[in-house]
């Protein structure tokens, strides 16, 4: 698939949206309830110097424009010996999965981390979201640990009131800060 990567802007915020609620709902990819209602919510905490969006063909708009999913990197501290690490999110569009997308983001989202100083970046998915966990790895992520009954479901979706487990993924850059 041809896709296309830019930066986030706030006009891409409703796709951005709805792309964020299709992962809420399938109870696989984060533990939030809802997406933020505001963009300005969306980008608190974010570095969004990093942010970006996959544009290309989707069977669901028909417009070589569309988004068809996002990346983004969030602050894990306000200490400044944390000040290189962040947290990576990735979503992609239901009809746009198992196309590329994700590689095409995570890839550039990693040279964005890199060219703003980020040295290390972390994710948190679910052991059950093996998808998401491949494709880290193929990013060059590595598990380095298990984190047993994190944090619980909120009382709605499919996974309603369960404990889950999430696993630690983390990648080094070979860039910044060696």
């Amino acid at each position: 698939m041809n896709v296309e990567i830019g930066a986030m802007t706030g006009a891409d915020w409703p796709v951005v949206a709805a792309i964020y609620a299709e992962g809420i709902a399938t109870g696989h990819a984060t533990f939030a309830v809802r997406a933020p209602e505001a963009w300005t919510d969306f980008c608190d905490g974010k570095l969004m110097a990093c942010a970006c969006v996959a544009r290309g063909e989707s069977e669901i708009g028909g417009g070589k424009g569309d988004v068809l999913g996002w990346a983004t990197l969030a602050t894990v501290s306000d200490r400044c010996v944390y000040a290189g690490v962040a947290e990576v999110s990735v979503y992609v569009a239901a009809g746009a999965r198992g196309r590329g997308v994700g590689v095409a983001l995570l890839r550039e989202l990693i040279a964005r981390a890199e060219a703003e100083g980020v040295w290390t970046l972390i994710a948190g998915i679910f052991p059950e979201n093996a998808a998401s966990v491949m494709l880290h790895e193929r990013a060059g992520f590595r598990v380095v640990g298990r984190r047993e009954r994190l944090g619980k479901m909120p009382m709605i979706g499919p996974r309603a009131g369960e404990w889950r487990d999430v696993l630690l993924l983390e990648r080094r850059s070979t860039v910044v800060g060696t």
